[in-house]
């Protein structure tokens, strides 16, 4: 589907309608003819020369059919975006909220690169070291420290809560401040129908996104090359001092199937990367980026599979009829 309900630019009109009347017959010699001719020239300019919000977005106000992909019903939702062409290939119930689990992440890592420095050296602080024994996380310990991009690695590889945590904390001061940070740079970026109260996406129920909000939040991260270095990875090797002054090595390995090689890519497509996130209310859900032969890149969502096998076998079919059938 053309994303043919953008905004588009409006051509300026300054002065336009003052020349046709003068070029055309009109008579200067009138007062009240020369005013309104003035008036409906001056009065309908267009003082905006800017570029309008949703210009390069990939817009979808419904469901957008994929011939070839039949989607599974219980799913919670799932689109394809095309970001060469700015179009939807597919849309189911992109706009409905749900809860995100850990694609909250994506909002976390798009902080850390704008407000961060990589290199920034990070000492883990005690709530970043509390999480439940069934909780992900890169086993950082209270004192550690490492630098910002190591717990961005962990963060969007192995899907760290406790990355996530020492983030909010490094960048904010604290997870609540980080939490209104993540808001106001969600609504910034047109991700409306999102509220986030943590920067890790353990559930809560005043926690939640869309999918479309996802593909946002994901796009404006994809446009920094160090985020899409950062996700293409593998795995990650990592090196933390620990307070006792010790250093330990970890090595820290993405979770989503195709990276792992627990699916094979569809053929003529190239999955560089993504997030994954798992929660009983949220389901299995993955965000990925991929590329099709000739490097055009996309974005792919599906959230609320019943398990992963299902959630692997439906993208690869959904990635294989929007980008290499299409």
């Amino acid at each position: 589907m053309k994303c043919t309900n953008k905004l588009k630019k409006t051509a300026g009109v300054s002065g336009l309608i003052l020349a046709s009347f003068l070029l055309f017959g009109g008579c200067a010699s009138s007062p009240t003819a020369y005013t309104e001719a003035y008036e409906a020239g001056q009065y309908t300019k267009d003082l905006y020369r800017g570029t309008l919000f949703a210009e390069d977005l990939c817009v979808a106000a419904e469901d957008v059919a994929l011939d070839g992909y039949t989607e599974d019903p219980t799913f919670h939702a799932a689109g394809l975006f095309d970001l060469k062409e700015e179009k939807v290939l597919y849309a189911d119930r992109i706009h409905d909220r749900l809860y995100p689990a850990s694609t909250t992440k994506l909002m976390t890592a798009y902080l850390a690169l704008k407000y961060g420095n990589p290199d920034d050296v990070v000492t883990v602080g005690e709530n970043a070291t509390s999480f439940a024994p069934d909780e992900q996380v890169c086993g950082l310990q209270t004192g550690d420290q490492l630098t910002l991009g190591d717990l961005l690695a962990g963060l969007m590889l192995y899907s760290g809560n406790d990355c996530a945590t020492a983030i909010a904390e490094h960048i904010s001061g604290s997870v609540e401040k980080f939490a209104e940070l993540m808001n106001q740079e969600a609504w910034n970026l047109g991700a409306v129908n999102s509220h986030f109260v943590n920067p890790h996406g353990l559930h809560s129920e005043d926690h939640y996104t869309t999918a479309y909000d996802l593909y946002l939040i994901f796009n404006a991260c994809a446009k920094d090359e160090r985020f899409i270095d950062l996700i293409s990875q593998k795995e990650y090797t990592v090196h933390i001092t620990g307070a006792d002054k010790t250093v330990r090595t970890d090595v820290w390995a993405a979770t989503n199937y195709y990276s792992s090689g627990e699916a094979a890519m569809p053929e003529g497509i190239t999955v560089l990367g993504g997030k994954t996130g798992t929660t009983n209310e949220a389901g299995n859900c993955v965000i990925l980026y991929e590329e099709d032969a000739e490097n055009n890149p996309y974005i792919s969502v599906i959230m609320g599979a019943g398990d992963k096998p299902t959630l692997y076998t439906y993208m690869s079919q959904l990635l294989t009829a929007g980008i290499r059938d299409k």
